[in-house]
């Protein structure tokens, strides 16, 4: 744990985990060293939180370490001015950073209880740029699409059509792919009406995104 005040910590926690590992665009340094991290852990964890890992958060998910969650907005390349879809917002950490950095942030969160607190979060802060809502990830939020960037907080096996086709033409999408102990961190980039193309970037580990039940009347994604 890193000694000092909380801008000290968050600073510290830039320099060390992020841009000493190779993230270095400025927006998204300075998105992380406005965000408090500590606004979005349990109150018995918050002098871990602005440790190098992930933290557990309640409803068997956890908040992603600091390092994950930049890796995967420079692999989105999400800008200013830009329409972002955040699939499993959890605490609403990811999301928050995001809003700081994107014109307009949609979270989704199956899990009502987490998907209020976020709410509270954003309310406090002031982030009135992200709506954080409670739905079904693999659905998206096609009335609100199409998004210039999708990042997907929870491993799946396949990539979900219905994402897919929510990106803009020319957007991409980040999400890990894999199984139960390791993932791929994938990114997809939308480069036409039916074409996409992918590349893999890190390996990574995720908490799954299919519902704990898949229901019989709705099969898993293609």
């Amino acid at each position: 744990m890193v000694a000092g005040g909380e801008e000290a910590r968050r600073a510290a926690m830039v320099e060390r985990q992020i841009r000493r590992r190779g993230i270095v665009d400025p927006a998204i340094l300075a998105a992380f060293a406005q965000v408090p991290r500590k606004a979005f852990v349990p109150e018995a964890l918050a002098e871990f939180a602005y440790d190098d890992g992930p933290l557990p958060i309640g409803a068997g998910q956890t908040i992603s370490q600091p390092y994950i969650v930049a890796r995967m907005i420079d692999a989105a390349n999400v800008r200013a001015g830009d329409r972002v879809l955040e699939v499993g917002a959890g605490s609403g950490y990811a999301a928050a950073v995001l809003s700081r950095i994107a014109g307009e942030v949609f979270a989704i969160e199956r899990h009502e209880s987490l998907a209020s607190e976020a709410r509270e979060r954003m309310a406090a802060l002031g982030y009135d740029n992200c709506t954080v809502v409670t739905g079904d990830g693999l659905a998206g939020l096609p009335d609100e699409g199409p998004f210039d960037a999708i990042l997907v907080a929870a491993r799946g096996a396949r990539v979900p059509q219905a994402l897919k086709r929510q990106i803009a033409i020319g957007g991409r999408l980040v999400i890990p792919i894999g199984g139960e102990d390791v993932q791929q961190l994938r990114r997809i980039e939308r480069t036409g009406e039916d074409a996409w193309s992918a590349r893999d970037i890190a390996a990574v580990r995720f908490v799954p995104l299919l519902p704990d039940v898949v229901p019989e009347n709705r099969a898993p994604p293609e």
